[in-house]
């Protein structure tokens, strides 16, 4: 394994923290989370137009770039160091990624290259708060998160005439999902006694259709309500896809890439902490000089940079086969709680006012962790995946 990046990497880092510096600093952030649409449209279309994160990821054929989820997750990283709210995560690593695995070639053909050019943002809708179930981080995704056939989740059924599905339902959490032009939405047919999982496309304006935009604790990203009232949908693929699996493997790689997104947010919060104890006087010397603040703070840059080399090595695997996403997201969840907890505690009491940004580190430590999470859950289905506390079987 090659630990270096390559000078291309550093150059999609290099840009993309010297544009978000000059686009999206306190005052811009602020304001782009007053919006509708929850981002700055204008930052988006330049990331899109003129970076074009939205197709990093995505095959040429289709219009993206054709790079690995590394150079998307390096991408992640520097939003997540502003914490810079846009679509990117919902449409490039969640919708995306279904679609071209799961979709037909004239799905693909009509999609990707809309997802691509960032005409078209995207959202995975997954009923309830089971979205790391749906995704395997946190469990096996072979349950009945999606409804089991029963009242609640997302139910399909067969049109008129059998043409097309009708889906009804509510899902409650849908990242991206009140301005998403095309919602990718998890739902069981075939009722009680023939139920399976299956993903339909439907269209942002459907007829049915109601979004609202939810107060969440973490405003930088953005969830919303759906109800799906009788809503025409159109199946993504056919019925004999593997979802489940699909779903898992996305899993895997949204894991990966929100690991380094947390770690560029427990370094720039990390950052910000060391800059204001160099400039805070207490009894007429710097508080940074005090050994307790620097042992502190010796702790967080230890735990930092131990979840940005699991972070890293997450992306890697990605395309390597390996399955160890969880385990990174778990370390940088919990180094940024730590990072963006301690930078409360020493900015002291101006740490806590909402017109601070440290309060933004810790909301989206605390968001994450409840969307994702929680870290002991990630890290106890990694350790059954790995069968690790099995006792193994005696023959006597």
């Amino acid at each position: 394994m090659d630990a270096s990046f390559t000078p291309e990497q550093d150059e999609i880092r290099r840009t993309l923290r010297e544009l978000l510096h000059k686009r999206c600093g306190p005052a811009d952030l602020r304001t782009a989370l007053g919006t509708p649409a929850g981002h700055d449209p204008a930052l988006w279309a330049t990331l899109a137009e003129q970076l074009g994160l939205p197709g990093l990821a995505l095959p040429e054929e289709y219009g993206g770039v054709g790079c690995s989820a590394t150079e998307l997750a390096l991408a992640c990283e520097e939003l997540g160091r502003l914490l810079a709210p846009s679509p990117l995560f919902a449409t490039a690593v969640l919708a995306g990624p279904l679609i071209a695995a799961l979709g037909t070639d004239a799905q693909r053909a009509e999609l990707l290259p809309r997802m691509a050019s960032g005409d078209l943002t995207a959202a995975l809708a997954v009923p309830g708060t089971a979205l790391t179930t749906a995704l395997a981080l946190t469990g096996d995704n072979g349950g009945d998160w999606a409804g089991g056939g029963r009242a609640g989740g997302v139910q399909a059924r067969r049109g008129a005439g059998g043409a097309g599905w009708r889906l009804y339902g509510q899902v409650d959490q849908v990242l991206g999902g009140h301005s998403a032009g095309l919602l990718v939405v998890a739902a069981h047919a075939g009722g009680f006694a023939r139920s399976r999982t299956l993903l339909f496309l439907v269209l942002g304006e459907a007829a049915g259709l109601v979004r609202v935009r939810q107060t969440a604790l973490d405003a930088t990203r953005s969830q919303a309500g759906l109800q799906l009232r009788d809503v025409d949908a159109e199946l993504l693929g056919d019925e004999q896809g593997d979802v489940l699996r699909a779903l898992a493997s996305v899993g895997d790689t949204a894991a990966a890439v929100l690991a380094c997104e947390a770690v560029g947010a427990a370094d720039r919060a990390l950052e910000r902490t060391v800059e204001y104890v160099r400039q805070r006087e207490q009894f007429g010397r710097a508080i940074g000089s005090f050994q307790a603040v620097k042992h502190r703070l010796a702790d967080v840059y230890v735990q930092v940079q131990a979840a940005r080399s699991a972070a890293y090595y997450a992306a890697w695997a990605v395309t390597h086969g390996e399955n160890v996403g969880g385990l990174a997201l778990a370390q940088a969840l919990e180094a940024l709680r730590t990072a963006a907890a301690e930078g409360i505690q020493l900015h002291g009491g101006i740490g806590f006012t909402w017109e601070h940004e440290a309060h933004l580190y810790f909301k989206r430590a605390a968001g994450d962790e409840l969307l994702f999470g929680p870290v002991h859950r990630l890290r106890a289905h990694a350790a059954d995946a790995a069968h690790l506390f099995e006792t193994p079987e005696v023959t006597v």
